[in-house]
């Protein structure tokens, strides 16, 4: 039996996180360069998640989303906060 490439993924990748069925209760997308910054809450997270593309994405508001990510830390005004990258964003 073939692996899914989320398996490839995560067995490649230790800090990489697969979570599914998680649903969206904020989704803002703002330009930053050339790229649409997105950013998500989830519910039950405190924590943003964030991914980046160069067209505008669909609204995500109430949707239940499979997301990979890994955490980082993120330094803004001198001040670090915690941060989820998203490296695959999918709606249930």
């Amino acid at each position: 039996m073939a692996k899914s490439n989320i398996s490839k993924l995560l067995e490649k990748h230790d800090n990489l996180i697969h979570s599914e069925s998680m649903k969206v209760v904020s989704h803002v997308q703002r330009q930053d360069e050339g790229w649409m910054m997105n950013t998500i809450l989830i519910e039950g997270y405190e924590v943003p998640f964030k991914f980046r593309r160069k067209k505008v994405y669909k609204n995500l508001n109430g949707s239940v989303v499979n997301l990979t990510y890994y955490p980082i830390t993120e330094t803004v005004a001198g001040m670090e906060f915690e941060a989820m990258k998203v490296v695959r964003i999918k709606v249930a």
